[in-house]
């Protein structure tokens, strides 16, 4: 009886990759350096028209505005300023001391 059993779980797992095999299959797969088959007049047509709409749907993206990634953590209207130049105050003269002398 498993002897049976093994057999047809054989038979269906080989009639069904024989069933799909030739759906999977290509009729030609190209090779390394093969040369590219002629294209029919219809196929150029189709890669003109392709092209075309390509270019058309590239035309129709509109326009990006600059992104700023930072733009959230800034304040809207901050803009980098300079930091304030330090100039030098004049320095304190010390009292002189008739002592010190």
């Amino acid at each position: 009886m498993r002897k049976v059993v093994v057999a047809l779980m054989f038979a269906v797992t080989a009639g069904a990759a024989l069933i799909v095999r030739p759906v999977l299959a290509q009729d030609h797969v190209q090779k390394y350096r093969e040369e590219d088959k002629e294209k029919t007049p219809a196929q150029e047509e189709a890669d003109k028209r392709a092209q075309r709409a390509y270019q058309r749907s590239l035309n129709a993206v509109p326009d990006q505005k600059p992104v700023d990634p930072w733009g959230i953590a800034r304040p809207e209207n901050s803009t980098p300023k300079a930091a304030p130049k330090k100039t030098a105050a004049p320095k304190q003269a010390k009292p002189k001391d008739a002592a010190a002398n």
